[in-house]
C-alpha cells in the first residue's frame, strides 16, 4: 500500500531561528489553504505519527467479530 508519506517531499534541513513574538499566525495561514490541502496535510501528519509510533506494521490493532442476534 502506497502512502502519502512515500509521495511527499519534506525539507527537514531548513531551520529558522527567531523570536516567538515574530512568529506568524498558523490559524490565519491554514485558513488561506484549500480544504483539500488541509486534509492532505492532516493525513500526512497522521501517517508519519503511525510510522514513528508503530513502525511499518500493517493491520488492525484489534479483531472484531460481528454477531447477528
Amino acid at each position: 500500500m502506497e502512502t502519502i508519506v512515500d509521495n511527499s517531499k519534506i525539507d527537514r534541513s531548513y531551520v529558522r531561528k527567531g523570536k516567538i513574538k515574530e512568529q506568524g499566525n498558523d490559524f490565519l495561514f491554514w485558513q488561506t489553504q484549500s480544504y483539500i490541502k488541509r486534509l492532505e496535510t492532516i493525513e500526512l501528519i497522521r501517517q508519519e505519527f503511525n510510522i514513528w509510533k508503530y513502525g511499518n506494521k500493517q493491520g488492525f490493532q484489534r479483531v472484531y467479530t460481528i454477531v447477528k442476534r
